[in-house]
């Protein structure tokens, strides 16, 4: 964990220090959270581990009003869910009762009382786009942001708010296609639809999001936060639709078309810069 030193009011602040593969600064109330995880910023252990315990650590940091989310390396936002991890976990999962870790970190970027930014300047996949779902605003890069929700054609369904959230973000239909498919929605594409707030030029992006930051960070704390739990109060409770999903991609998990699939998936290139660069016909070709 970081240090913990006090203010003079007595609250913990939270320098983060110490994660594996992302970066984390602070400055005028903005925290830029930038994932490192070359070659395709996988969500393997690493990055699972360092978004969960951000999370939680962002949450609660007085200092911090605004949450940027954004890459280091290029042509990623974040790739996906690491399969082989997938291809691991045991087969006999019950129905579960309480939201799993992945599903909690989501929910702690949508439900913190501060605003939270998805930069993605490069591929989203699977687990990557369900954690930029669960932020308040995503910026696309027009020509260099792809995404894709490639489960259905590992033989599962999406496993942490895929199949919650992007319905509400984009309509029934829409979802339907992007999630049934899994084929590459890009950036203007995805604006066009809601998927994202604005596709943007690379002149465009970055002033665009660090005036839009600067701006929240500004404002009172106690509005931002009031109006974003108002806004988020449309939404309805999600924790049941969230644990059936859960419930879904636990019983899929173990047939055999899906265990089958995830490995022709690996051997004919996921995981790797060529495959997940052309990750919507790769899920036509498993």
């Amino acid at each position: 964990m970081g240090q913990h030193p006090r203010c003079t009011a007595g609250t913990v602040l939270v320098t983060y220090e110490g994660y594996s593969v992302i970066r984390v600064s602070v400055d005028e109330g903005v925290a830029r959270v930038v994932i490192d995880n070359p070659p395709v910023n996988l969500f393997d252990l690493a990055l699972y581990a360092d978004m969960v315990r951000v999370s939680y650590e962002m949450a609660t940091d007085p200092n911090v009003r605004v949450v940027v989310l954004s890459s280091a390396v290029p042509g990623f936002f974040i790739a996906h869910f690491d399969v082989s991890l997938i291809l691991q976990m045991p087969h006999d999962m019950p129905v579960p009762r309480e939201l799993h870790d992945f599903d909690r970190m989501c929910e702690n970027f949508r439900t913190m009382p501060k605003a939270t930014i998805a930069v993605i300047e490069g591929r989203c996949g699977g687990g990557g786009n369900e954690l930029a779902l669960a932020c308040d605003v995503r910026i696309a890069l027009r020509g260099g942001a792809v995404f894709n929700q490639p489960e259905v054609a590992l033989g599962i369904v999406p496993g942490a708010g895929g199949t919650v959230r992007l319905p509400r973000l984009i309509g029934r239909n829409r979802a339907m296609e992007v999630i049934l498919g899994s084929d590459d929605v890009d950036a203007d594409t995805a604006a066009d639809w809601g998927m994202v707030n604005r596709s943007l030029g690379a002149d465009e992006l970055w002033p665009f999001v660090d005036r839009l930051a600067g701006r929240i960070a500004k404002f009172p704390p106690e509005a931002v936060a009031s109006a974003k739990a108002a806004v988020l109060r449309s939404d309805g409770d999600l924790k049941p639709d969230l644990l059936t999903e859960s419930g879904e991609f636990n019983r899929l998990l173990g047939t055999p078309r899906a265990q089958e699939a995830m490995r022709n998936f690996m051997e004919r290139g996921g995981q790797t810069v060529a495959g997940e660069s052309r990750l919507g016909e790769l899920a036509a070709e498993i």
